[in-house]
């Protein structure tokens, strides 16, 4: 038995690295899943993945930052499955990586846009679904990057992801009494493409897992179990939390 049978979840940013590791592991657990992502070829790509493997998932393509697109994805779980009872809102941009005093303004907005704006959009759409289903799970892809560390060349990303730890504490202490459970997810460094972005030669690779306890890089199935954890009722008394999975980069002086 699946620790999400019966579920319906959707997943954003799937079509790679957390996100698609969180779809495929979810699917695996029993839940019914709308992969959302803007590049609709490795959705489908996703979809045919996860029914081969007997899983059940549909896909729609589209940016979180636009609100019509956040509404199609809370509709289309309801209208494809009847339901909606889990959310994983990882759908994000590292943005601009320079000189906080040369980010550009247009640049800026974006990323506050995507990682942000764009995780409240899909939580205000999810809500009156997951209410209507009896209560439910929010998890949002937040980081140790601005919570814990300062990382230079960062301001965009930092501010923006712990904007989502704020928004998470509010919706988790409105909405608890319903019986909605909202959490953060904190990773840190991972193997993805968008961690890649910066981890993108043998000396910053190394240089990035050295920042680390565990003097590594997580693979994403690992942040996938956590987000696994959160959004299942294994995870039930826990509410506005903001959970590191960061290798211990957050404590580690080594």
């Amino acid at each position: 038995m699946g620790m999400l049978d019966g579920k319906v979840a959707i997943v954003t940013g799937a079509s790679s690295g957390i996100g698609r590791a969180t779809a495929r592991l979810f699917a695996r657990e029993g839940a019914m899943v709308v992969a959302g992502a803007r590049r609709g070829a490795e959705l489908d790509a996703l979809v045919e993945e996860i029914a081969e493997a007997q899983g059940t998932a549909v896909a729609l393509a589209g940016d979180v930052a636009d609100e019509s697109y956040a509404e199609r994805l809370s509709a289309l779980a309801v209208e494809r499955f009847g339901a909606l009872h889990v959310a994983v809102n990882n759908a994000g941009t590292m943005g601009a990586q320079c000189a906080s005093a040369e980010v550009a303004l247009g640049d800026w907005q974006r990323t506050i846009d995507v990682n942000l704006t764009g995780a409240f959009l899909c939580a205000k759409h999810q809500i009156p679904a997951m209410l209507k289903s009896g209560g439910g799970s929010i998890v949002f892809t937040s980081t140790f990057v601005g919570h814990t560390v300062g990382i230079p060349g960062f301001a965009a990303y930092a501010a923006s992801k712990a904007g989502v730890i704020g928004l998470t504490k509010a919706l988790a202490a409105e909405f608890g009494p319903q019986g909605l459970r909202v959490n953060a997810l904190l990773p840190g460094g991972t193997d993805t493409p968008m961690g890649r972005s910066f981890a993108n030669t043998p000396e910053t690779i190394a240089f990035v897992e050295g920042l680390h306890a565990l003097k590594r890089r997580a693979a994403p199935e690992e942040i996938a179990h956590s987000a696994l954890y959160l959004a299942s009722d294994a995870s039930s008394f826990t509410t506005g939390a903001a959970l590191l999975a960061d290798g211990g980069v957050s404590i580690n002086r080594t």
